[in-house]
């Protein structure tokens, strides 16, 4: 029988990016977000201090102790950044002596944002040999939990641009069959990664259409997985679920010249795709020329798809 899949399931299998209509937050985190997005980082840690003292060190506290830290990264303010980011790891570190990371949302969320804002500090710091060294290692540490998607992401940005592309598994796909990468050669491939539920991959489909006619001497690969659920969050079987991701290609995707589209959840893991859409260049050599987890539009990504 169907069943719909209660929320933290969906909020685990999904990563971290997740359907927008799961990704509801602990009221601390709203209460701390909202003060971050109106750049009054005292009000955030105000709020942050008023929880503790109610209801002590939760795993909603953590998570909104990371979102201070990547309030102060956006800031630039990368003491404070990675202040709050070492504080969000002692925490999760102290709590995983009691469970498992990925046994409810909030660890991993605050773990993964932790990372990313000490790496990007010691980027920002002129060290980026330091963050590609954590990283590296952090991925290792961190690899058969879920986020490890994630925490790849946060490598590639640093330091994919420039070297040769991850390997892409053709083995399971929808449509007609993705070429070899030997048949590539030569020939330069934008990759674009989507989720049957992402609003922002089906208004960027239009994007990609457009490049795919104008440049068709370029391929195009838009990479996808399964995430255990259909339309309106039902569970499903896996071969059923392939079957609505062909539906959502079919009805969104259709106009896309030459769109390969491999099913695999392990391209999502290599190429760190824990944001729908993530954009890829890779050039004639094989090498990354762009790297974007997030939506961009034609002009953004036409000099990297012509030049």
């Amino acid at each position: 029988m169907r069943r719909t899949l209660p929320l933290f399931f969906l909020m685990i299998i999904t990563k971290v990016a997740l359907p927008p209509v799961y990704a509801q937050k602990p009221p601390i985190v709203l209460e701390v977000r909202d003060a971050l997005d109106a750049k009054d980082y005292a009000a955030a840690v105000k709020a942050l201090a008023a929880d503790r003292a109610a209801s002590g060190v939760t795993p909603a506290y953590i998570e909104a102790v990371s979102w201070v830290g990547r309030g102060y990264l956006a800031a630039k303010n990368y003491d404070q950044a990675d202040h709050y980011a070492t504080e969000a790891r002692k925490l999760i570190l102290e709590a995983l002596k009691r469970r498992k990371l990925d046994a409810e949302p909030s660890l991993p969320l605050a773990l993964g944002a932790s990372i990313e804002v000490q790496a990007q500090v010691l980027n920002a710091r002129g060290q980026k040999a330091e963050a590609v060294a954590f990283l590296q290692q952090e991925v290792k540490t961190w690899h058969a939990t879920s986020i490890r998607t994630r925490v790849q992401k946060s490598l590639n940005l640093i330091s994919l641009k420039g070297r040769t592309a991850p390997l892409l598994d053709i083995h399971e796909y929808v449509g007609d069959k993705p070429p070899a990468v030997a048949a590539l050669k030569g020939r330069k491939v934008l990759v674009f990664f989507w989720a049957h539920w992402c609003a922002d991959c089906k208004a960027m489909a239009g994007v990609v259409a457009r490049l795919a006619r104008e440049y068709p001497q370029v391929a195009v690969f838009g990479p996808t997985q399964p995430y255990g659920y259909a339309a309106g969050g039902v569970e499903v079987p896996r071969a059923e679920e392939i079957k609505y991701i062909d539906e959502v290609r079919q009805r969104y995707y259709k106009n896309i010249p030459g769109l390969a589209v491999p099913v695999s959840e392990e391209n999502f893991k290599l190429w760190g795709a824990s944001t729908t859409p993530t954009v890829a260049v890779i050039d004639a050599r094989g090498m990354v020329r762009l790297y974007h987890p997030g939506k961009m539009s034609y002009e953004e990504l036409l000099p990297y798809v012509r030049d």
